[in-house]
């Protein structure tokens, strides 16, 4: 069997990682059913190696929603990120991203609060959306009793959380709410379209194929049409004028790669102040995996400068 064309994309960390996913994953993951997915996708115990001064549990809004904070020191008021896991708005959890969250809160001295939003397909959009908006008010109406600076408060997710976090900005503008001082988006699940090169490019790469990203829309949104709907699919909005400034993280061997970098185009041309990073030689979802790939830890440290421009504790220029 020849190698797929992307093979030679790949750094020599991908690549180890891609062989190891087609061994133990020699099927398509959207094959496995939804038992299957999950069973796949639970995480192990997961690394804790960035030590916090506080983790903390809260129940959060009108939802009740489950949020994690993460806090490398105590005792002041701090900026504060609200993240959002990926999973295809099907799997994932607190515990798959938390050693992500501590080195975000480390690395841009940060409060980072977590969220567990409801999971498709047994709570379908509109549900996720739901318990992001609850969580963000939250978080922002009750910032001083959380030690939080209300004015600095920034949005970050991977995947579908990052498509969450383009949806809660067009949300906040809609309904006339400040904005967040950065959206930080890692390869964002933002077009229902599923048309763009990279979905033929890339239709068969490691772990996420297009197949996959489609059985995880359906999921979503459910097995029959959906109107047009701007806060599923945020590429469908009229206009992204007015959202908050970005930072857009793709991957080079990546389905949503042309999508993701399609929406930030889009936000530069309407006005919307925008840094952007392709990732060369990795795949979908290397960036929770930063104790597997240099690249990981490398794009979180650079992400984590822009969250510290955008919170006004380093200068811009320093952000890269």
């Amino acid at each position: 069997m020849s190698e797929p064309s992307w093979s030679s994309l790949l750094d020599e960390e991908a690549t180890q990682a891609a062989a190891l996913l087609a061994a133990v994953l020699p099927r398509p993951l959207h094959t496995l059913g939804l038992d299957g997915v999950r069973a796949f996708a639970a995480p192990q115990t997961p690394p804790r190696t960035t030590p916090m001064a506080e983790v903390r549990e809260h129940r959060a809004g009108s939802t009740g929603v489950r949020v994690r904070e993460y806090r490398p020191r105590v005792g002041t008021s701090s900026p504060a990120v609200l993240y959002l896991h990926g999973g295809g708005f099907t799997v994932g959890s607190l515990d798959g991203v938390d050693e992500l969250c501590r080195r975000i809160a480390a690395g841009a001295d940060c409060a980072v609060f977590s969220v567990e939003y409801r999971l498709a397909p047994e709570h379908p959009y509109p549900a996720a959306l739901d318990d992001v908006r609850a969580a963000y008010a939250w978080l922002v109406d009750g910032a001083i009793s959380l030690d939080v600076d209300p004015d600095r408060v920034a949005v970050a997710g991977d995947s579908a959380g990052a498509g969450l976090a383009t949806s809660l900005c067009l949300d906040l503008r809609e309904r006339g709410h400040a904005q967040p001082v950065l959206q930080l988006l890692v390869y964002p699940a933002v077009d229902d379209s599923f048309a763009r090169r990279s979905w033929t490019d890339f239709a068969d790469a490691p772990l996420l194929g297009a197949d996959d990203a489609r059985w995880f829309w359906r999921q979503y949104v459910g097995e029959a049409a959906v109107a047009p709907d701007e806060l599923a699919a945020p590429m469908r909005a009229t206009s992204l004028a007015g959202l908050a400034p970005a930072h857009v993280i793709t991957a080079e061997v990546d389905p949503l790669r042309d999508d993701a970098e399609a929406y930030a185009d889009r936000l530069a041309a309407e006005g919307v102040a925008v840094t952007r990073k392709r990732y060369a030689g990795v795949f979908h979802c290397f960036f929770t995996e930063v104790e597997t790939y240099a690249t990981a830890r490398r794009a979180v440290s650079e992400a984590c400068a822009r969250l510290r421009a955008a919170f006004g504790s380093e200068d811009p220029d320093a952000a890269g």
